[in-house]
């Protein structure tokens, strides 16, 4: 049977989740086969050779040195490459997925990763199912690319975007526990507290916040005794502390660096970049509007990556989740247009093997050219919203308030 490019289009408007549900699982069984079926990789010239699903090794083992009474923030060469730099809770939580065999461990993790941020867009409000659709497909090479390297960065902006799609459906329990959990995978996940400045029920949200933050907290508490456990926080923050001394990665810090050779401003940057950040706060007449809160959650995921010392190239899922609710909630510009195009081209494509080696090795890499254009996507959402009202703004698909 012959199809037009009627009937496809008619089949994508109806389908469209459908398809893209069907991607993320689709890549998510690549990247799992990848993963097990590569061959050895060495982190380091004349260092040992590792398993090539590294980070979910780290995951896996992190919950044993738990429940053996370890440090879980040492080195263990033995077991994999690198530090463990979660909580002890999320340590905990990992035990879900580390007493299965790595076959089915490693495809869980990867499908946990890709469908949260799938069901986070999936619930976000004001945005019909093609939008929601194209912000899906928008992301997808950046998620391949993170599962991948079995990264919980899709996990994180998965959970940041539910814990605001259930705060619109005063879902509060549910929301509260997301971003709980995502400062508990990495501390940066508090920066979404902030979307509950603009809902009723403050005190519920307190609460909930409160009770969350507790249980994950003394969760371990079910496997280790409590001298253990204030040993583990302290060591955590001390891995933490001396971490942020030690890198700059794909950041604003980053191209500071890189770029002009500023290298001991990195606390003031990230000073000022909470301040801009809260700026737009000031139009508290403008909370009320869906399409102001949605600009903040986008410009929250992508303050999480340009502003994290830690940054790198996997990390960007969360960024392109960002740059596509921001430009899939409003009608199309022609300004916004190119800087979606020109995000792809320079976030999403300037690292795969359509570039040159010589072109990412010697220019993309080294100079941060990844970061570029979600620091110019960031400032002009922070633009939008402080204008926010005061221009065209081209609206939502579907007008909601609170």
């Amino acid at each position: 049977m012959n199809l037009t490019k009627a009937d496809l289009l008619r089949t994508w408007q109806s389908k469209s989740l459908s398809i893209v549900l069907f991607a993320y699982v689709g890549i998510s069984v690549i990247a799992a086969a990848q993963g097990l079926l590569a061959g050895p990789k060495i982190y380091v010239p004349g260092g040992r050779p590792y398993i090539d699903y590294n980070n979910f090794r780290i995951f896996k083992f992190s919950f044993y040195h738990l429940i053996q009474g370890r440090d879980i923030y040492q080195l263990f060469p033995d077991d994999h490459w690198d530090l463990y730099k979660y909580s002890p809770g999320f340590a905990l939580c990992f035990g879900l997925l580390s007493w299965m065999p790595d076959t089915i461990g490693l495809l869980l993790w990867n499908l946990i990763n890709s469908l949260c941020l799938f069901a986070g867009i999936r619930l976000l409000p004001g945005i019909n199912d093609e939008k929601k659709s194209w912000i899906l497909l928008f992301c997808l090479l950046e998620m391949l690319l993170s599962i991948q390297n079995t990264q919980s960065n899709g996990l994180m902006a998965g959970l940041t975007v539910l814990g605001f799609a259930l705060a619109e459906r005063r879902n509060y329990f549910l929301s509260t526990l997301c971003i709980v959990f995502s400062f508990y995978i990495k501390i940066y996940g508090a920066l979404a507290f902030l979307f509950y400045l603009f809902y009723p029920g403050k005190l519920k949200l307190m609460g909930w916040s409160l009770f969350w933050m507790l249980f994950f907290a003394l969760l371990p508490l079910s496997v280790v005794n409590g001298h253990q456990l204030v040993f583990l926080y302290r060591s955590w923050l001390h891995l933490l502390l001396n971490d942020r001394s030690a890198s700059i990665g794909l950041s604003v810090m980053g191209l500071l660096e890189s770029w002009w050779h500023l290298a001991s401003v990195k606390n003031g940057v990230t000073i000022a970049g909470i301040l801009v950040f809260l700026l737009p706060l000031i139009r508290w007449r403008q909370y009320q509007d869906l399409h102001y809160r949605l600009l903040y959650l986008a410009s929250a995921l992508i303050w999480m990556v340009i502003f994290n010392h830690k940054a790198e190239s996997p990390t960007f899922i969360i960024v392109m989740a960002g740059i596509g609710i921001w430009y899939f909630s409003q009608n199309p510009d022609p300004l916004n247009r190119v800087l979606l195009i020109l995000s792809f081209l320079l976030i999403s494509m300037s690292v795969s093997d359509l570039v040159p080696a010589a072109v990412r090795n010697g220019f993309i890499r080294p100079y941060g050219i990844k970061a570029v254009m979600a620091i110019v996507i960031w400032c002009k959402i922070v633009y939008e919203q402080l204008t926010f009202g005061r221009r065209a703004t081209g609206g939502l698909v579907e007008a909601r308030t609170i």
